[in-house]
């Protein structure tokens, strides 16, 4: 028997490892998977503890514009926007950047602190750097608001670029681990991924960056990419269940549960303590909507309509988590 099959088939102390990781120990791999294993109700509890401990009761709330829709090149087999599949999802090119600003200063004045400008396709290119780059620096103009963006595999240059036009986060999932990311998407690498999110940080850019849940990836998988994004230094880890999209490869899979996500999100908070763990995509199947997930280790939520799907509105998510306990409030980057 090796020394890794000796520390999973130990019983783990959620108390102790609790106790490590506020020392500052980050937690081996096969440790999170011991976790998998552990009772729900406990490790939940434990989990929204080392929540408290890193991060307060300090509540992180987003709102996105689909501001570029459809006719994507990528074949990622859980998109509505992809040109692969025939969902009949709106297209349009880049939304004048008047209408980018009213949707901004709309949801800024009913409380969002973060607005994030989402484009469809691989990548901004041509004219489209100097649309995206015109509506960021309006909204910093006219709003006091924070402007986020996810605007797909962008090199240094571009990422300089939008930061002088006043972004400040950059969003680029990972979706899926290493291992599991070819059966989901072939028309990009993960390696593409990680270049992106590294050349955004190298232009000084802050990257929020997580993934989607449910797709048909192991428990191995979701641990790899949680300690992936450790690594990659990323503090704003957005957990997508998957909502299965008519006409999509992925359109039959059954959706999580809500003890499935609870236990998700329990597990990346051990893994990535001091990070916000944002429920995004997907949150309104479960029944409660969220709402035992933050209290089991999530602190952060995309609040509104998704991209391509309905989502919950930004005074139902503002009761609830104030309900919780929590303050929404921005904590700089």
């Amino acid at each position: 028997m090796s020394n890794i099959d000796l520390i999973i088939k130990k019983e783990i102390s959620l108390e102790e490892l609790r106790e490590k990781i506020i020392k500052g120990y980050d937690i081996t791999k096969e440790e999170a998977m011991k976790l998998v294993e552990a009772p729900l109700e406990d490790l939940c509890s434990v989990a929204n503890g080392i929540r408290k401990y890193f991060c307060s009761n300090i509540f992180d709330m987003c709102s996105i514009i689909n501001a570029k829709s459809g006719k994507c090149s990528e074949n990622c087999k859980f998109c509505a926007q992809s040109s692969h599949y025939d969902t009949k999802c709106d297209e349009y090119d880049i939304l004048d950047k008047e209408k980018i600003l009213e949707q901004g200063k709309s949801d800024f004045n009913k409380g969002v602190l973060r607005y994030s400008i989402v484009t469809s396709g691989r990548a901004l290119y041509g004219k489209e750097i100097d649309e995206v780059y015109d509506a960021i620096e309006t909204i910093n103009k006219e709003t006091e608001g924070y402007v986020c963006a996810s605007l797909g595999l962008l090199d240094e240059k571009v990422f300089r670029k939008m930061k002088n036009a006043g972004l400040k986060r950059v969003h680029n999932n990972l979706e899926a681990s290493r291992n599991f990311f070819p059966k989901v998407c072939t028309t990009h690498t993960y390696d593409d991924k990680i270049n992106a999110i590294k050349s955004a940080q190298k232009a000084g850019m802050v990257v929020c960056s997580g993934g989607i849940m449910g797709m048909g990836e192991t428990w191995e998988d979701r641990i790899d990419m949680a300690i992936e994004l450790r690594e990659l230094g990323i503090m704003s880890i957005p957990v997508n269940m998957l909502n299965p999209i008519a006409s999509t490869p992925f359109e039959n899979i059954k959706p999580l549960t809500e003890d499935d996500m609870r236990r998700i999100v329990a597990i990346y908070r051990f893994i990535n303590p001091r990070a916000f763990i944002r429920l995004a995509g997907g949150r309104g199947l479960l029944e409660d909507k969220g709402r035992s997930c933050f209290l089991s280790g999530a602190n952060a939520a995309i609040t509104g309509d998704m991209l391509t799907t309905a989502g919950i509105s930004i005074e139902t998510d503002k009761k609830m988590v104030e309900e919780l306990g929590y303050k929404i409030e921005l904590k700089e980057d």
